[in-house]
């Protein structure tokens, strides 16, 4: 069984789903709760993955460990087509994911409403053009791996409900929005957050 450190609704969501789409048992433990997390991962940062002696701290070299570890539909055994996954994998957790934390760093720490809003703003156009790069790229699929959800779908779409804490617009195309609910959907991806609200609630 792994044990898995999170926060409600944060980027830990998708590595849970994934776990769970593995078949893989998981323990759940909120970070918010712990007091010693920091000695978990002096980061303070979540997903916190623990498999047997190992402590995994980032999030894309949590994905990559599990997909590597259980075979899946998720990630490819095509040369080509893992590298692509692998690709996807890295967008959303190296561009995507950043351009929304900088709507989350500009709220906490802007003061001056006018400049605040404007900044939100800027930010916000930024990631309305990473979503427009994911709708080109829908052009012809379901998902961005093919016609089944990839570990990158399952994390863009955990970012992509972060623009609602904010007074910005993001935009998102059809064959995105399409996408992302199709994800939404998912069976381990509503046990996630069932699971996270009963934990967080307990």
């Amino acid at each position: 069984m792994y044990t898995l450190y999170y926060s409600q609704g944060a980027c830990s969501v998708a590595t849970q789903v994934v776990l769970r789409e593995l078949g893989q048992d998981v323990k759940i433990i909120d970070a918010k709760q712990d007091n010693n997390f920091k000695s978990v991962n002096p980061v303070g940062a979540v997903p916190v993955l623990i498999d047997g002696n190992k402590t995994l701290t980032e999030g894309a070299a949590i994905m990559l460990h599990i997909l590597n570890k259980h075979k899946s539909s998720l990630f490819p055994e095509n040369e080509d087509e893992r590298l692509k996954s692998t690709q996807d994998i890295m967008f959303a957790n190296a561009t995507m994911h950043p351009a929304y934390g900088r709507l989350f760093f500009l709220a906490q720490h802007v003061s001056d409403e006018k400049v605040k809003q404007e900044t939100l703003n800027a930010a916000a156009e930024s990631i309305n053009q990473l979503w427009q790069v994911i709708e080109s790229q829908l052009a012809d699929k379901s998902f961005l791996g093919g016609d089944s959800p990839s570990a990158a779908d399952i994390m863009l779409t955990v970012y992509s409900r972060w623009g609602q804490y904010f007074p910005v617009d993001i935009i998102i195309g059809d064959k995105t929005a399409r996408m992302l609910d199709a994800v939404q959907a998912m069976p381990n991806f509503i046990k996630t957050d069932q699971a996270e609200q009963f934990a967080t609630a307990d």
